[in-house]
């Protein structure tokens, strides 16, 4: 087991090797994301810097903070020199960039256009590992009534249920909505599950004057649109 009693503290690193000097003297544009990431780390080990530790992270990731940005504790707990405060600094560190990304673009709160959803429903279906199925509740003047979560399940996929669904709908006097789940593989593309599920729901809606508009899967590379596509 490592001595973590050995930990180097940045202080004690060589000059040109001090992420904090560095942005103090440069800016934080002039740090690379192994730098910035050995600042929330705070320490390394007798053979290893935060930055050194930072880049064999990163590197596992393949550069990608997208990617860096999934990771669980305790995934992040399984190298060498990172424990459960460190694991805890790099996730929120992640979260709050998120975050700000989302605030730039603030999302909208009345739906006209499948973009509009997108920008809605992302910041709920960004950078998880499991499945989840949402449902937009839209006012007769197109304005957001509620964003309500259905059902989560594994990374293949989760149960939408009609009933559920159009039990929300009806509490909160829906004139139409939208269903939204994510797809973690990446895959934008529809399983036949996909499309049986939304005809199933589409048609339920015709019967209780509750139409569904359109049907989105998310992924972390952007959205597919079933009315877009011309299947709803």
């Amino acid at each position: 087991m490592e001595n973590y009693a050995s930990n180097i503290s940045i202080k004690a690193w060589a000059e040109e090797d001090r992420p904090r000097e560095k942005l103090i003297a440069q800016g934080r544009r002039a740090l690379t994301d192994a730098e910035l990431m050995a600042i929330l780390i705070g320490s390394g080990s007798r053979n290893e810097t935060a930055v050194e530790l930072s880049k064999r992270i990163l590197h596992h990731y393949n550069n990608d903070l997208n990617k860096l940005g999934k990771a669980t504790i305790s995934e992040l707990c399984n190298f060498r020199g990172i424990g459960e405060a460190k694991a805890i600094a790099i996730i929120a560190a992640l979260e709050i960039g998120r975050r700000r990304g989302e605030t730039e673009t603030k999302a909208p709160d009345q739906i006209s256009s499948s973009r509009d959803a997108y920008q809605i429903m992302r910041r709920h279906l960004m950078d998880i590992n499991h499945e989840e199925f949402w449902i937009i509740l839209i006012s007769q003047s197109a304005k957001v009534l509620a964003k309500e979560l259905v059902s989560k399940g594994g990374l293949s996929g989760t149960v939408a249920d009609p009933k559920i669904i159009f039990h929300m709908a009806l509490q909160r006097q829906a004139s139409s909505i939208i269903l939204v789940h994510n797809h973690p593989s990446g895959n934008l593309k529809p399983s036949q599950q996909d499309l049986s599920l939304t005809k199933k729901i589409a048609d339920a809606g015709r019967l209780l004057d509750i139409k569904v508009l359109d049907h989105l899967i998310l992924a972390d590379t952007g959205y597919f649109s079933f009315g877009d596509e011309g299947l709803m």
